[in-house]
């Protein structure tokens, strides 16, 4: 039995997940998105929520609570958001550095990007979750052929005969023989 997987809603989930952290971490200076933002982090957590429950609603059809087709504005939503308060930080902020949790939300939402691209693109992999059969050991076949019609023992393989000769042969009585 083989199972498909969709990559997509797990990177579009990660990537949700991400841009939810980096709000709480400091964004710029000592500061977090929460208290450098007035509205733009309450609008970052609702779009990564949303981001979280379509991934969820993409793996299982029964808890299809979002709209498939809102997924990519909310995505592309979500990552112009991220880049504008990167490219032009509030004035507040302007001559401060920016910290882990801005270009962690930037990778959040660039994941997202992906996720969504690899979700409506049908990107998928297969993973076979069948039992495996195992192997049988056998002991080892003897190989040597069967005794001719007059009863003698047939001619050794020559790596063996010239190697190690049998202990009933001589050399000399496979010379005298032929």
């Amino acid at each position: 039995m083989t199972r498909r997987f969709d990559i997509g809603p797990f990177v579009l989930a990660l990537g949700a997940l991400l841009l939810l952290i980096g709000l709480f971490l400091d964004w710029y200076g000592e500061f977090n998105a929460w208290a450098v933002f007035e509205f733009v982090d309450v609008l970052l957590a609702a779009l990564a929520v949303a981001g979280i429950v379509g991934a969820v609603g993409l793996l299982t059809p029964d808890a299809d609570y979002l709209d498939k087709r809102a997924l990519p504005w909310i995505v592309g939503a979500a990552f112009v958001l991220v880049a504008a308060q990167l490219l032009d930080p509030p004035p507040a902020a302007a001559e401060m550095d920016r910290g882990i949790g801005a270009w962690l939300s930037l990778a959040g939402a660039l994941l997202m990007v992906v996720g969504a691209v690899l979700s409506f693109s049908k990107v998928s992999f297969a993973v076979a979750v069948e039992g495996r059969d195992r192997r049988q050991r056998v002991p080892a076949v003897d190989h040597r052929p069967p005794p001719t019609e007059t009863g003698q023992q047939p001619v050794a393989r020559s790596s063996s005969s010239l190697l190690h000769p049998r202990p009933d042969e001589s050399p000399e009585a496979n010379t005298e023989q032929s």
